[in-house]
């Protein structure tokens, strides 16, 4: 049964603290989730939801979000309802959406030496491109994305909202990015860093082996001090005068590369290609 919360509730305050405070979430172990469509999809992929909020007109004929809040309710989550307006002031969106769910963050850090094709943000400072390389992780068979030095917040809302859902499946680390390239390398790994132009082109390594990529910060790169803790470093020639791509669409070429080459590989030994729908 929902019940209502007033504008000064201190759910409400956590809440609008959980949205924007990365120290917060860290250690309350929580993270906010926006939209009928990612509460669902949270719901279907397993995350444990704490509390969900519901702006008090939402059932006046948005279906999905009719959807949502039956989802909720026979997953026996706690549903509050509040005014619209108070709950747009509580979260950290320009158009807030009627429902809003407070989730665990999973415990733990993914097993980098579990994943034989590994993604590494180091320094990734745009929570739209995260949460692009998360999506594109996903739909290219990476297993694990890992958050390295001053990367953004996996857990952070627009992180969220832009890896439509593939945060909740695809498992995160988070770390040093240096220790995390020695984990990778002990655990058998070729660790590539990427480069605008001058290292090994792309597409002449082979990546049908265990793997990583490292993808550096949008404005500076993958730092030097980060060479002595890699393979070697990788390239995406370009024609024109173009210096160098966004960060999420070299990740997506690197990626689905990668997936190429194992398809084929797999075709080669007359193996299923692993490809689902």
């Amino acid at each position: 049964m929902a019940r209502r919360l007033g504008s000064r509730n201190p759910r409400l305050a956590r809440l609008r603290h959980l949205s924007r405070r990365r120290r917060r979430r860290v250690e309350d172990g929580a993270f906010v989730i926006e939209g009928p469509t990612l509460v669902l999809e949270a719901l279907e992929s397993g995350i444990t939801l704490e509390e969900v909020f519901v702006a008090s007109d939402v059932l006046a004929g948005d279906a999905a979000s009719v959807r949502a809040v039956e989802a909720v309710r026979a997953a026996g989550v706690p549903r509050w309802d509040v005014d619209a307006g108070v709950l747009a002031t509580a979260v950290d969106v320009v158009t807030p959406r009627p429902i809003v769910a407070v989730a665990r963050i999973p415990e733990g850090s993914a097993p980098l030496h579990e994943a034989d094709l590994v993604l590494v943000l180091d320094a990734i400072a745009d929570p739209g491109n995260a949460g692009t390389l998360v999506r594109l992780a996903e739909a290219s068979g990476v297993g694990v994305v890992a958050f390295g030095g001053d990367a953004v917040d996996p857990y952070g809302p627009k992180c969220v909202r832009a890896s439509a859902g593939s945060v909740f499946r695809v498992p995160v680390a988070q770390g040093p990015t240096a220790r995390l390239l020695d984990q990778l390398r002990a655990a058998g790994h070729q660790v590539w860093l990427t480069e605008a132009s001058g290292a090994t082109v792309y597409d002449q390594v082979d990546f049908t082996g265990p793997t990583a990529f490292v993808l550096g910060n949008e404005a500076h790169g993958v730092p030097d001090q980060l060479r002595a803790h890699a393979t070697g470093s990788v390239s995406l020639p370009m024609e024109g005068h173009v210096e160098s791509l966004n960060v999420a669409v070299a990740g997506s070429i690197l990626c689905f590369e990668a997936a190429r080459q194992r398809r084929a590989a797999r075709a080669g030994r007359g193996e299923p290609d692993g490809l689902v729908g």
